[in-house]
């Protein structure tokens, strides 16, 4: 397994990571996911570590904390050999106090997750949404006190709009409070929104990017083509409402390059589809799911190996749409591509 600096801390994260949305699953949407009980989410983690994949990712909304319960039991006598990453700040009730990240929301909300997870520290503390009704210093003065209190280690934000993250890492350096190491973001071949004002931001910032969803919210399986409607037993006859959106021509058009490639290295498309993305920039990690033991093993496929370059300039032109003002591509005007370099 490959470890990669987390953006600009000295948190060390392997290359792919595992989100524990299955884990417990209840409800129309993580019920769908998966329903691991602790025995199997204890083998899945027993799988990640012989992988080198120590990274385990949750949040106190997956199946209303069931998720954060049943990882806690998973790594009960070996929290050393781990690394834990949670989220809050979505709403976890229907009361005043049970949603964003004020500071009592906050402090309860790390109290609750470390009851949860039976732990003493969260490695990474991800603010799951941006929550306008909280002053960023309030923020951050708590976040601050949690890290010195020992029970967070290093702090990061999910779903954010660039203004606000870069907002709040102002606000970190002028006092000399926990910068955000991390930004968990949705991006994929079929969603690569966070190409044209996330990446640079983290680029110039120093934030890694945690990928989530990154097969397309179950479309880059393998399973879903020009040819073929959605399989019976897919996830998406249940979620699909809730996943980003993509139109059906994009989707078809990366699958039939991902298909050759595929064919092309031998590997299977999810494994294209997810080591095309640990090449991209800024990307620390990429978080793999999977509902059982098969999959899990299917999904570490992904590393080991690397796609040529031509492979990965046919994925490219594939999957490229065009982004929104003001980052549409004016830079093939004269000039342009001068002010605004690629990153690499």
């Amino acid at each position: 397994m490959e470890y990669r600096q987390l953006g600009a801390s000295g948190l060390r994260v392997p290359a792919l990571s595992f989100g524990t949305g299955t884990f417990g699953g209840t409800g129309p949407l993580f019920g769908a996911w998966g329903t691991s009980d602790v025995a199997e989410a204890r083998r899945l983690v027993d799988i990640c570590l012989e992988a080198g994949v120590n990274l385990f990712d949750t949040a106190d909304v997956y199946s209303n904390g069931a998720s954060e319960e049943v990882l806690g039991a998973a790594i009960k006598g070996r929290r050393g050999e781990v690394l834990v990453s949670t989220k809050t700040g979505l709403p976890t009730g229907d009361g005043p106090g049970d949603w964003g990240v004020s500071r009592s929301r906050l402090i309860r909300a790390v109290e609750n997750a470390l009851h949860r997870l039976g732990t003493d520290h969260i490695d990474l503390l991800q603010l799951h949404a941006y929550d306008a009704a909280t002053p960023v210093d309030e923020l951050l003065v708590t976040l601050d006190m949690l890290v010195r209190a020992g029970k967070v280690r290093h702090v990061g934000v999910s779903n954010y709009p660039g203004w606000a993250l870069m907002k709040a890492l102002a606000a970190a350096d002028r006092h000399g409070w926990p910068r955000m190491a991390a930004h968990q973001v949705y991006y994929s071949l079929i969603g690569r929104a966070y190409e044209a004002d996330l990446m640079p931001l983290a680029a110039d910032q120093g934030v890694g990017a945690l990928v989530w969803s990154p097969l397309g919210w179950g479309r880059l399986t393998g399973r879903i083509r020009r040819s073929s409607p959605i399989p019976a037993g897919s996830r998406l006859h249940d979620t699909a409402q809730f996943a980003p959106p993509v139109e059906d021509e994009h989707l078809y058009r990366v699958v039939d390059a991902l298909d050759i490639v595929a064919a092309e290295t031998g590997r299977s498309v999810p494994q294209v589809a997810l080591n095309w993305l640990l090449r991209r920039p800024t990307v620390s990690s990429v978080i793999i799911g999977a509902r059982n033991e098969e999959q899990l093993r299917q999904n570490l496929g992904a590393v080991g190996w690397a796609l040529s370059p031509e492979q990965v300039a046919r994925l490219d032109a594939a999957s490229a749409s065009l982004p929104a003002y003001p980052h549409t591509p004016y830079h093939q005007q004269e000039g342009f591509a001068r002010l605004n370099p690629p990153l690499v």
